[in-house]
């Protein structure tokens, strides 16, 4: 592997870890699979003034162009294509990865749930 696609996959892999927000994430993964793919656009997505983060707020001012009735968003296809334009990626999104659930806060769990067995209720 080219040294400057290991220190592309180190650079996402840095920013995966120091954001945990689950978009990054997400648009991290699909980095991965793309400077995997296509090693010759390792240094365009190791540029200084290019971030995961700085990708997600870009997308979101892209969405809001596109705003009806209060909501704003863009397919995956759009979304992904949009994240190869902003860091200077020309071409079309080859394959969009299958879509991720984003993890939800996990909700509290409570010591007075309902509970009951089949035995319990023909015993």
């Amino acid at each position: 592997m080219p040294d400057n696609v290991k220190q592309a996959i180190e650079k996402i892999k840095a920013e995966m870890e120091k954001e945990k927000n689950p978009y990054v994430q997400v648009v991290g993964q699909f980095l991965l699979q793309h400077v995997e793919s296509n090693p010759g656009d390792a240094e365009k997505i190791m540029a200084d003034d290019k971030t995961i983060m700085n990708s997600l707020q870009a997308m979101r001012k892209e969405a809001e162009k596109k705003k009806f009735d209060n909501f704003a968003m863009l397919t995956p296809q759009e979304g992904f294509q949009f994240i190869l334009a902003y860091y200077g990626i020309e071409g079309d999104v080859a394959t969009v990865p299958a879509p991720t659930a984003v993890p939800s806060t996990p909700a509290k769990p409570t010591n007075d749930e309902f509970n009951v067995s089949l035995d319990d209720l023909l015993g």
